[in-house]
């Protein structure tokens, strides 16, 4: 659902007074229950601050792209010709609490107003670029700003009158759910080379069909895959858990095999891509977490290994490649009345504590749809019977109780966890 939008001509009135370049050959004016909404007392103060101070603000990057396309964005970031020197300068006299002084090299001030958060940054331009960091120098140009971001669909400004800034022909691009660079795709990668993975991540977010991608662009990807190498496995993971849990993963993934992107960001050389495909269409509708479905490439415990040394993803990540690796064509359903049964009596015999989330990404895995949402609704029960209640039967030794509570766990096992205390007690009468 998009976003209500009204076509302007550039020397319209409610245009502020800026240097217009050809670029920005209309402008747009959004109306939505979402934009407004992000007008609360916080952010009225922060607007009240700037235009006394003849500062402009807009908001920037992915939460135009959101709320053009009627979302409401998660994160709102906003640009302005102010320095930082004059942000702080501004909120200080105004009394306005200023938190998270890290981004303050980069342009970017934190204020505090009204307990909400406003993350602010300078316009700016890239002076010195290694693939992985840039050095920035300030400017007041919004064209040189929105030049210097990855895709066009993420380089738009909106003003706080709703007018929409857009120097690459983002909106237009977004509408056509197309994704590209703004200006040369080389150009843009060679900047941070990250912003390869960003290209397939906003694809699956956003495009409505595999395959929709200019030919020049995923040259430019085949060209620069080598320089991910010296990109970091965090900032690499984070992307791409995004391309894992998105649209057209398994488009995406072989993908990144052809351009010779995997073999450097650790996935394994020889991936199993038909278990891949399988998988990802098992998962589709199901919430998969991205570990899940990437293990489908694994062929072995080597595979999470060489993942981790490379990306550094968490224990619990690890853990669950592992598992799935392990399970997954052994662990399956029963023929029968209770298809669900091996998976619980697994959890029952396990002595970890989050079995059951584990069971529950083997069942996306395997595409047992049914299945998941019964053990989403089970409860684990509680063996009934306790060493005191054999006590009071008159057996004593320790060996014994413990013996005997095994044999009435398998009996409890095998009525599907169904019998109670007093007719698991029974059954040692009956011995």
């Amino acid at each position: 659902m998009w976003a209500e939008v009204l076509l302007l001509p550039c020397r319209a009135r409610l245009l502020p007074p800026l240097r217009l370049r050809h670029r920005a050959a209309r402008a747009m004016r959004l109306q939505s229950p979402q934009f407004q909404a992000l007008f609360t007392p916080g952010l009225r103060s922060v607007a009240e601050l700037f235009e006394k101070k003849n500062y402009e603000l807009r908001i920037a990057g992915g939460a135009v792209r959101d709320l053009l396309s009627g979302m409401t964005p998660q994160d709102v970031d906003f640009a302005t010709t102010a320095t930082p020197e004059q942000m702080k300068d501004m909120f200080t006299s105004a009394g306005v609490r200023l938190i998270n002084n890290k981004g303050e090299k980069h342009g970017t001030i934190t204020a505090r107003l009204h307990e909400q958060n406003f993350e602010i940054t300078t316009l700016r331009i890239d002076i010195v670029t290694d693939g992985r960091h840039a050095e920035v120098e300030f400017t007041t140009d919004w064209e040189k700003d929105a030049e210097r971001r990855d895709l066009t669909v993420n380089s738009m400004f909106l003003g706080l009158d709703g007018m929409l800034y857009d120097f690459f022909n983002g909106y237009e691009d977004l509408k056509n759910k197309k994704i590209r660079f703004v200006g040369k795709a080389s150009a843009r990668i060679q900047e941070d080379y990250l912003r390869i993975l960003r290209y397939f991540r906003f694809y699956g977010r956003i495009a409505e069909k595999p395959g929709d991608h200019e030919p020049s662009t995923l040259q430019a990807i085949k060209d620069n895959a080598k320089g991910l190498a010296g990109i970091s496995g965090e900032r690499i993971w984070v992307e791409l858990k995004k391309i894992l849990i998105g649209n057209h993963v398994n488009h995406l993934v072989r993908l990144l095999y052809e351009l010779d992107v995997a073999q450097y960001i650790g996935l394994p050389v020889n991936g199993s891509l038909d278990e891949l495909d399988r998988v990802s269409k098992n998962t589709e509708s199901l919430c998969p977490k991205p570990m899940t479905v990437l293990t489908s490439l694994f062929r072995g415990k080597d595979d999470v290994t060489n993942l981790d040394l490379r990306l550094k993803i968490s224990k619990e990540e690890k853990n669950l490649g592992f598992f799935l690796l392990k399970h997954r064509e052994e662990l399956t359903k029963a023929t029968g009345p209770e298809p669900l049964k091996p998976y619980q009596d697994f959890i029952m015999d396990s002595r970890e504590t989050n079995t059951i989330s584990k069971i529950l990404e083997l069942l996306k895995y395997q595409g047992e749809e049914q299945l998941l949402k019964e053990m989403q609704q089970w409860t684990v029960p509680t063996f009934p019977v306790s060493g005191h209640d054999l006590r009071k039967m008159g057996i004593t030794c320790g060996k014994e109780i413990g013996s005997a509570l095994q044999q009435l766990r398998e009996e409890w096992k095998k009525s599907g966890y169904r019998m109670d205390k007093e007719e698991l007690l029974s059954c040692m009468q009956k011995v």
